[in-house]
C-alpha cells in the first residue's frame, strides 16, 4: 500500500510523513484497535454522530494536498435558495453584457473557438442536480470560461483561488537552431520556486525518484518528452479548452507556459497554467524528461501542492470557512449613490471595487475607476506577485521618468528606446499619463529613433491611457484627432433603456455619477450629449445568431481634449515602432495595439508561439468592461431594484464581469472589432538564452525588425 493510501485508510486526509511510510497521526496496531473500540462506544452513546469536518483538518495550514482542499470544498451540499439566487443574478446581469448573442457562435476567425449559449446552459445548470456546491460552481465557472472572454466571468471567492495549486517546474516552449520546437522545464524554474515557496520546496525535493532526491535544481532546462505518457502538446491543447480568457487558440496555448511582465513595483513572473492552477483538481503529474547534459531518460511524478490564497480569509472549521469566504459581504452588491452619507461615499471611493482582486492590473481606487472608463481582463487567478529572478532583470537601470507599470530603457545601440508597459492602469491616472509622455520624450532626447513597446501579459486598464499613448507616439492626424480609439456601442435592452429614462426624465443623477448618464458620452460626430439626451436612440435592432438583439447608436470619442498638453508632433514614426507581447495583450492593451497596427501600420511581434499556430497579437477587445456591483449601483441609484428585470442582491461572495461597450471594427467598421483578425507580423521564437529575459528579447527583436533580418529560426507570420 502506498503512503497516501495508508493515510486515507488511517486518518482520512491527515498530513502524512511519507518518508517513514506512515501517518504522523497513526498509532501501533494495538493502539488503533483500542482507539476504534473507544470511538465506537462514543458513537453508541451519542444520538447523532458528527460528520468528519474536512475543513477543520486543514484549517490554519499554509500548504495542503489538493485532495485535502477538494475534500473540504466538496463537503458543502447545494442550498437550493442560494443556487437559484446565483443563477437569477447571473442571468439578469448578462442582459447588460454586449457580447452574449455573438458568443453563441463567434464569426471567423474564431468560429471554432467561441460557441457558448449562456442562457441555454444557465437553464440546464438550474435544473441539474449536483453532489456538492463546489460541483455546481465548477459547472457554472467553466460555462463562462468557454466564452474565452476575459471580461465576462463568474468568480466565487468561496472556491476560486481559495487554494492555488502549484508545481515547482513551470514550462517554456523553446526553438532550436534548426527551427524545431520543444517544451522544456524553464531554465529559471528552481530559482523561482525556491524563492517563492520557501521551506515547502523540500516536499518536492523528497518527492523525486530516489536517484534524484534533493536534486530539483537539476531539472532546470530539461527537455520534456511526455506529460502523463502523452505528447506534451496533448496537455497544452487540453488546457486551451478550460483556461478561457482569450478567443485565440494560439494565445491560450501560450497561457500554458511561464512568462514575465512588469508590475507596479518590480518585474514579476507568471508560472503558466501548467504550474499554477486556480482549483485543487489535479493531484500529480508524470513527466518524462531528459535533463541538460544527461543522456538518460527520467520519469518523475511530481505532486501538486495547494497553497492558501493571499486573498482568502482564515477559518477554523467548516462553519467559519463558509462564514468568512462564502457569504456576501457589504461590498458584494451595489449601492444607491445618493442614499449614502458623504463620508461613506468618500470611504467607498478610496477602496477598490470587489472585482479588483481578480482584475489583471494594479489595484485602482474606485473613484479612479468611476472617473476614467476601464477596459481590463479579469481572471480567477489574482495578478501574480511572484518575482522574476533578479538575474533575468534588465541590467541597465530604468530611466528616472519611469513610473509604476511604465518603465523606460535605452538599448546599447543608443537608437532604440524601450517602453515596458505592464498595464494601462496605475494607482494614479495623471501620474501614469505624464510618465508616458516624459519617458518617451526622454528616450528621444537620448537619441532614440526606434521604439519597442513591450506589453507582455498586459491585461488592459484605463481606456483613455490607450488613446493617450497612441496619440503622443503618432501625433495629430485623422486617425488620432479627435478619436484615437474605436467608436463604440452598448447593448440597449429594456433595463438599460429604463435606467437612462430615470436619469434624463427624473433627474436621478444630478452629480453625474453614473455610467448611463448621457453627459458622459458623445455621438458618432463626437458631439457631447446634453443632459436631456435619450442617448441610446436611435436604437439598432439586430439579429445575431438567430437571436433578436438591440444596441445603442454609434458612440464617438470619450477622451479628448486631454487634460495634459500634447506634444506638437508625434514622438516616433510608425515604421520605427514595434509592439511585442506573448499575445496576452487584452482590453485597453488591445485597443492600443489594434489601432496602432491597423491604422498606423505599426509592426507586431508575438514571443514564443507554436510555429504551426497563427499567432494573434492581442485578444479580448471589448470597449469598456464592468461588473455586477457597478451595474447594481446604476440600478439602485435609479430606484429600479424592485423591477422584474433587475437582478436581486447576491447572497454569495461572488463577482461577475461583463463587457458593457463593444468597439466597432476597423477592417469591417459595421461589426465589432472583438471578432476580427489580429495576426501578428512576426512569431519570435524563444531560446534557452532569451526566454523570460526581457533585455535579451528586446535586443534580439530590435536587431531583427530594425535591421530587416529574418533568417531562421525567426518566423514571419503569414496572415
Amino acid at each position: 500500500m502506498d503512503w497516501q493510501a495508508r493515510c486515507d485508510e488511517c486518518m482520512q486526509n491527515i498530513e502524512c510523513d511519507k518518508t517513514n511510510d506512515h501517518c504522523e497521526s497513526c498509532f501501533s496496531h494495538d493502539t488503533m484497535v483500542w482507539l476504534i473500540i473507544i470511538t465506537l462506544l462514543a458513537w453508541a452513546t451519542s444520538a447523532l454522530s458528527s460528520p468528519l469536518d474536512y475543513c477543520a483538518a486543514i484549517a490554519g495550514k499554509a500548504w495542503v494536498s489538493p485532495l485535502q482542499a477538494r475534500s473540504c470544498m466538496h463537503s458543502f451540499p447545494v442550498e437550493p435558495e442560494l443556487k437559484h439566487n446565483i443563477i437569477q443574478v447571473v442571468n439578469r446581469t448578462i442582459a447588460l453584457h454586449a457580447s452574449v448573442n455573438y458568443q453563441i457562435s463567434a464569426p471567423e476567425p474564431f468560429r471554432n473557438d467561441v460557441h457558448e449559449d449562456l442562457h441555454k446552459d444557465l437553464a440546464r445548470i438550474l435544473d441539474q442536480e449536483y453532489a456538492s456546491e463546489f460541483q455546481f460552481h465548477q459547472d457554472l465557472f467553466h460555462t463562462f470560461r468557454r466564452l474565452n472572454d476575459g471580461h465576462c466571468v463568474v468568480i466565487n471567492r468561496c472556491y476560486d483561488s481559495l487554494y492555488i495549486s502549484y508545481l515547482p517546474t513551470p514550462l517554456v516552449l523553446l526553438t532550436e537552431a534548426d527551427g524545431k520546437q520543444n517544451i522544456h522545464i524553464a531554465p529559471e524554474a528552481f530559482a523561482v520556486a525556491s524563492a517563492e515557496f520557501g521551506d515547502e520546496i523540500k516536499f518536492w525535493q523528497d518527492a523525486l525518484p530516489t536517484k534524484l532526491q534533493g536534486q530539483l535544481e537539476s531539472l532546470n532546462g530539461a527537455l520534456v518528452l511526455a506529460i502523463n505518457d502523452q505528447d506534451p502538446f496533448v496537455a497544452v491543447n487540453a488546457n486551451t479548452l478550460v483556461t478561457g480568457g482569450y478567443q485565440s487558440f494560439g494565445t491560450r496555448q501560450n497561457s500554458f507556459f511561464s512568462s514575465y511582465y512588469r508590475g507596479q513595483s518590480g518585474w514579476l513572473y507568471q508560472m503558466g497554467n501548467f504550474a499554477q492552477q486556480v482549483h485543487p483538481l489535479t493531484d500529480a503529474v508524470q513527466l518524462t524528461i531528459k535533463r541538460v547534459n544527461s543522456s538518460s531518460i527520467d520519469i518523475i511524478t511530481l505532486p501538486y501542492r495547494s497553497r492558501f490564497g493571499s486573498a482568502s480569509k482564515n477559518f477554523t472549521d467548516s462553519a467559519s470557512y463558509r462564514a468568512n469566504n462564502c457569504l456576501a459581504t457589504n461590498e458584494t452588491n451595489g449601492l444607491d449613490m445618493y442614499a449614502q452619507t458623504s463620508l461613506a461615499l468618500q470611504q467607498a471611493a478610496e477602496k477598490p471595487l470587489p472585482i479588483a482582486t481578480f482584475q489583471q492590473q494594479p489595484p485602482v481606487p474606485r473613484k479612479e475607476a468611476r472617473k476614467h472608463a476601464m477596459n481590463v481582463l479579469v481572471d480567477a487567478l489574482p495578478l501574480t506577485n511572484i518575482a522574476l529572478p533578479e538575474v533575468l532583470h534588465p541590467l541597465t537601470p530604468a530611466l528616472n521618468e519611469s513610473y509604476s507599470v511604465a518603465q523606460f530603457y535605452m538599448l546599447k545601440d543608443n537608437t532604440t528606446g524601450i517602453l515596458a508597459l505592464g498595464s494601462f492602469s496605475a494607482a494614479n491616472f495623471t501620474a501614469l499619463q505624464l510618465s508616458l509622455l516624459d519617458g518617451l520624450e526622454k528616450v528621444r532626447s537620448l537619441g532614440a529613433t526606434q521604439l519597442l513597446v513591450d506589453v507582455t501579459n498586459n491585461g488592459g486598464g484605463y481606456v483613455c491611457i490607450a488613446h493617450w499613448l497612441h496619440r503622443i507616439i503618432i501625433g495629430s492626424k485623422s486617425t488620432t484627432d479627435p478619436q484615437a480609439g474605436l467608436d463604440t456601442t452598448i447593448r440597449a435592452g429594456p433595463l438599460a433603456q429604463l435606467i437612462v429614462q430615470r436619469i434624463i426624465k427624473d433627474h436621478m443623477d444630478p452629480d453625474t455619477l453614473l455610467s448611463y448618464n448621457p453627459t458622459q458620452w458623445t455621438n458618432a460626430s463626437n458631439i457631447p450629449f446634453t443632459p436631456e439626451s435619450d442617448w441610446l436612440k436611435p436604437l439598432r435592432n439586430l439579429t445575431i445568431n438567430g437571436q433578436e438583439d438591440v444596441f445603442s447608436q454609434r458612440l464617438g470619442q470619450e477622451c479628448q481634449p486631454f487634460d495634459v498638453e500634447l506634444p506638437k508632433k508625434g514622438l516616433f514614426e510608425a515604421k520605427n515602432v514595434v509592439i511585442i507581447s506573448n499575445g496576452r495583450c487584452a482590453s485597453s492593451c488591445s485597443l492600443f495595439s489594434i489601432t496602432m497596427s491597423k491604422l498606423e501600420g505599426v509592426r507586431t511581434v508575438v514571443l514564443g508561439g507554436k510555429q504551426s499556430t497563427q499567432q494573434q497579437y492581442c485578444g479580448v477587445v471589448g470597449g469598456q468592461s464592468t461588473d455586477f456591483a457597478t451595474m447594481d449601483t446604476e440600478i439602485k441609484t435609479t430606484h429600479l431594484k424592485n423591477h422584474s428585470l433587475a437582478p436581486p442582491d447576491l447572497l454569495a461572495n461572488m463577482v461577475q464581469g461583463i463587457t458593457w461597450r463593444l468597439g466597432y471594427g476597423i477592417d469591417d467598421p459595421l461589426e465589432p472589432e472583438e471578432w476580427q483578425d489580429h495576426p501578428a507580423d512576426i512569431n519570435f521564437p524563444l531560446t534557452m538564452e532569451t526566454v523570460n529575459r526581457p533585455i535579451a528579447i528586446w535586443e534580439s527583436v530590435s536587431k531583427m525588425v530594425f535591421n530587416n533580418f529574418a533568417a531562421p529560426p525567426f518566423v514571419i507570420q503569414e496572415p
